[in-house]
């Protein structure tokens, strides 16, 4: 298998009558995922006259979506997965940064100029049968998909990401799972967010069940695997979070789950005790990994009995360690190896440098000599790539301590806060704008920006709302004549983080 096309066709192939995709009401099998991806491919080439390069899909969670993500990977496509419910202007600069060709949606949006399909549900079933298509490009060299993080220059930086890179993740984290085709797979994570790609493409390549949940399923994720009897779950801890505020884990309460996966952020120790509470036959295993490392590029398994579960420093469950065929070490400040430092890692799932090239410039680290040297310029496979967290060996263990510059998480999405910030300062009126992330009461962190200038709030709220996705827009405001300064003159973002805060501004 070359492409993650030929990953899910070998499972349409041997297991056809299969659910691939179970809606509640609705259950579509493998044979019919195959030809509706077909069907939308021929409707694809006959609007264009050819394969499109780069492929848009403007969708989320529909049987348009998911046949639409086949779809192109049928024509050899890059795939651009955009979010509906991000503001307009977001997505079309998105669009035009990753060259999209033609645009699948499924709720009759549009992106500028770019031509547009509908996968909604009656387009799709008035597509015709597909007949001859072109041959699937056998090129595992070739972005499967390109996923856009946060960007601290507030332009958001696109991550191609290669067939082969993905193969190599799949292949390394399927057998982890105990993925068998009677699997049923939770699928929480937006299509935007590249964990999404263990939800669909490991599902599908062991000719499991995607258990595609509904509106009301993402915040009441207990009820959701209970009632839909999903057996494999994958998401951010912020989930549990949210289900221990509820009052939703008493224990026992979700029987089928046999493995779950935890990323996107830290993992509590309690967090985790309380999970593994409600689900007492699963596995509970950390994974960690950057965008550009491929969704999850480490785990770590909890044992059996709670009692032998690691107690570390900072009350987190490690991310154990690197997958095989990775290469890594941690480098301090100075650029040598040390127990603590940046976690630097190269190997087959190491993406092959951002779409704009300007972005890889220090972003990677090249031995010479013996020691370790900042690249500048494009990289090669002999290079690190500098994944700007700090970690610290434990015990025999890796374990996440944080950010070793401004990106932080929040609900597992990557975030910059100079995006933030660099959006804020756009408003009319602010000359200066600080974001930080600070403790939430309920866990996690919440988003804060202190600016000054001459704009009120509600302009620099709507400024945000405007170019940020939701999950990036400040849960508060604080308008300061001048912003403290530290001697050296910088902004003291110390004592900004220690002015008391409003419980609410937005």
């Amino acid at each position: 298998m070359t492409t993650l096309y030929d990953w899910f066709a070998a499972s349409a192939g041997r297991h056809p009558d299969r659910t691939a995709l179970d809606f509640g009401p609705v259950r579509i099998s493998y044979a019919d995922l195959d030809d509706l991806a077909g069907r939308i491919a021929a409707a694809i080439v006959r609007r264009l006259g050819e394969p499109p390069r780069r492929l848009g899909l403007l969708a989320a969670r529909s049987a348009g979506a998911y046949a639409g993500y086949l779809a192109g990977y049928r024509l050899g496509a890059t795939v651009v997965p955009l979010n509906p419910a991000y503001p307009p202007a977001r997505t079309t600069a998105i669009a035009a940064a990753a060259g999209v060709d033609v645009l699948l949606t499924d709720a009759g949006g549009a992106v500028g100029a770019v031509p547009a399909l509908s996968v909604g549900d009656h387009a799709l079933a008035a597509l015709p049968p597909a007949g001859a298509l072109p041959p699937v490009p056998a090129d595992t060299g070739r972005p499967a998909y390109l996923m856009f993080t946060s960007g601290s220059t507030g332009t958001p930086k696109g991550v191609p990401v290669t067939h082969a890179n993905v193969l190599a993740y799949l292949r390394a984290v399927a057998g982890r799972a105990g993925l068998t085709a009677d699997a049923r797979v939770s699928q929480m994570f937006d299509l935007t967010f590249d964990p999404s790609v263990f939800d669909l493409f490991a599902t599908w390549g062991a000719g499991a069940t995607v258990v595609v949940p509904g509106p009301g399923d993402l915040l009441a994720a207990v009820r959701y695997v209970r009632d839909r009897e999903v057996t494999h779950w994958s998401s951010v801890p912020s989930v549990v979070a949210i289900a221990r505020r509820l009052r939703q884990l008493a224990p026992g309460r979700m029987p089928s789950l046999r493995w779950s996966m935890f990323c996107g952020e830290p993992l509590p120790t309690e967090a985790a005790a309380a999970w593994r509470a409600a689900a007492p036959g699963s596995v509970v295993e950390n994974m960690y990994g950057p965008t550009e490392l491929t969704v999850t590029c480490t785990g770590y398994r909890l044992p059996v009995s709670p009692a032998d579960w690691p107690r570390t420093s900072n009350g987190t469950v490690p991310i154990g360690e690197p997958y095989p065929g990775a290469d890594w070490l941690l480098l301090g400040d100075d650029l040598r190896p040390a127990a603590e430092g940046e976690l630097c890692v190269r190997g087959p799932q190491r993406f092959p440098g951002y779409l704009d090239p300007a972005d890889d410039d220090g972003r990677f680290v090249a031995e010479a000599g013996g020691r370790y040297l900042i690249h500048r310029g494009t990289p090669t496979a002999a290079h690190w790539y500098r994944t700007g967290d700090r970690v610290r060996r434990e015990d025999g263990r890796l374990v996440h301590l944080g950010r070793v510059d401004h990106q932080v998480k929040v609900s597992g999405y990557r975030v910059e806060l100079g995006e933030i910030e660099a959006v804020a300062r756009r408003c009319p009126g602010v000359l200066q704008a600080v974001a930080l992330a600070l403790p939430a009461p309920a866990g996690g962190v919440d988003l804060h920006v202190a600016y000054e200038g001459a704009a009120d709030q509600a302009a620099v709220l709507a400024e945000l709302r405007s170019r940020l996705p939701a999950f990036m827009v400040p849960r508060h405001l604080r308008h300061h004549e001048s912003l403290p300064l530290t001697p050296n003159g910088k902004v003291d973002r110390i004592r900004l983080g220690r002015a008391p805060q409003p419980v609410e501004d937005r």
